[in-house]
């Protein structure tokens, strides 16, 4: 296997209607609603459409805010770029840290899952054997590693048949549900507003599991030097992903209400969706939507998987991590090492936690506490672009409300979610949350001591419209000015 340091990823690959999918995988929707509704439903009962609404705004404030920084930066790094620049080198490692450590965890929690209905698709008792859900979802990982390895296209063309299979799905039984006739409930508009929630408290509880249905769409940022226009590209099909996934959430959440009654939804908490499809559709229904989700679990292990080795791509290539992990393969314009070593840890978590008992436990906690993570990530992300456009604020009412006020919103949501999340969580999880995000400091101060460039950063400032870029195929990047770069919509 060849590589080369001095090259950069390819770039150009990936159109509109490319990263589209991509963010729409990355949040997969089906795979969320399949184990997340339950819970929701079981939190808030009637008040989850309005908590998975509320949730929606602030989220998408946070894909504002990447939209505005994709803009004046294009950079596979994304948050870990955009924070390190803005607010302070050390927080942007935290940011790029707390991606790598919830993405890492959340692939090894996907993992058995997508084995396990695999196996429901030929009996259902297969899917209870959790050592054969085990080496099916581990051989899902590896070919899923391998479609990534293999390049942007390859990965593009995976994930098109994947996603365009799990959404013609869920459209398909989107409809069915809008004329299903023998309901457990009638519809009420009530459910979107805040009368269902038991006080803030109650808020609080849905706004925990909401939060998190949306994760995964911002993969559009880390494959921007992958991206043709990436600087309006990457943006859009964000929010384009955000919208899409939040109407399918909601669609889903409702039908779930009306359709299956609460015994129903109680006792079917880790397959709701499969329950919904017999109900709408006896006999094929229930078959069809573990397609869906088993696509969408697939799908989603690929873009983590893409979003946390273009994180560490980023990160070697800055030397603020091994500079092995910024290598890029010489045919197929992958981080190569990134990927083997993600792919090695991930894969020996995965295996390990369903052969012993008591490791199962500890991971059982550590998904808990991927919550924080996510939080501290996004919630930087929203305060880094005010910081950036923080001079053009008042130059135009959309940079005030999409650069300003709601990425500004957004993130005082995410960190809201963190302290919330404290008082939510195990003792356990959160020491796993909080641990994961500590050992980061081990890289971050080894490598600030050795004189990485990236606690030297260029400051982020939009109003210069001038950035310095990572140019792919250049030994080490090279600064790239862009003058009179537009930054408003």
């Amino acid at each position: 296997m060849s590589y080369s340091r001095g090259r950069g990823l390819q770039a150009n690959v990936l159109s509109t209607f490319d990263t589209v999918v991509m963010a729409v995988a990355g949040s997969a929707p089906a795979y969320s609603l399949a184990a997340t509704t339950a819970v929701l439903v079981g939190a808030v009962g009637l008040a989850s459409p309005a908590a998975l609404l509320y949730c929606a705004i602030p989220m998408l404030g946070i894909a504002l805010a990447f939209s505005y920084l994709g803009r004046i930066d294009v950079n596979a790094g994304a948050s870990y770029s955009w924070v390190g620049r803005t607010l302070h080198p050390f927080l942007g490692f935290i940011s790029g840290w707390a991606l790598v450590i919830s993405a890492t965890i959340f692939m090894v929690a996907g993992s058995l899952p997508a084995g396990s209905m695999t196996l429901a698709l030929f009996d259902d008792t297969l899917a209870d054997n959790t050592a054969l859900s085990t080496v099916v979802g581990a051989a899902w990982f590896v070919i899923m590693l391998c479609v990534v390895l293999g390049g942007a296209r390859l990965t593009v063309r995976a994930q098109l048949i994947m996603s365009g299979v799990e959404l013609v799905v869920l459209a398909l039984f989107a409809v069915l549900a809008f004329f299903h006739t023998d309901n457990a409930r009638a519809f009420d508009w009530s459910w979107l507003g805040f009368s269902h929630f038991d006080g803030m408290a109650g808020f609080a509880s849905g706004a925990l599991i909401a939060a998190f249905y949306y994760w995964g769409w911002d993969v559009t940022s880390n494959l921007s030097e992958e991206t043709r226009n990436s600087r309006r590209t990457t943006g859009l099909a964000g929010l384009i992903g955000v919208g899409i996934v939040f109407l399918l959430f909601e669609v889903f959440t409702i039908a779930v209400n009306v359709i299956l009654s609460s015994k129903q939804i109680e006792e079917n908490d880790a397959n709701v969706l499969a329950v919904l499809g017999e109900e709408v559709w006896p006999g094929w229904g229930g078959k069809l939507l573990i397609v869906a989700v088993m696509l969408s679990t697939i799908a989603t292990l690929e873009t983590t998987l893409i979003q946390v080795t273009r994180s560490l791509f980023a990160m070697g290539r800055d030397r603020t991590m091994p500079s092995a992990l910024g290598r890029v393969h010489r045919r197929w314009n992958t981080p190569w090492v990134a990927i083997v070593v993600v792919g090695s840890v991930a894969l020996v978590m995965f295996i390990a936690s369903n052969a012993l008992g008591s490791v199962g436990d500890i991971l059982s906690d550590a998904i808990s506490a991927i919550g924080l993570q996510i939080a501290v990530y996004y919630g930087l992300a929203g305060l880094a672009v005010v910081v950036a456009y923080r001079k053009m604020l008042l130059k135009s009412a959309s940079n005030f409300l999409f650069g300003g006020l709601w990425p500004l919103c957004g993130a005082l949501f995410m960190f809201w979610v963190f302290v919330e999340s404290l008082g939510e969580l195990s003792n356990a999880a959160i020491s796993i949350g909080i641990g994961g995000l500590a050992v980061g400091l081990i890289p971050m101060l080894w490598y600030w001591r050795q004189g990485s460039d990236y606690y030297r950063p260029a400051k982020l400032d939009a109003s210069r419209a001038v950035e310095t870029d990572y140019v792919p195929g250049e030994q080490d990047g090279h600064a790239r000015v862009h003058e009179g770069l537009s930054t408003d919509f």
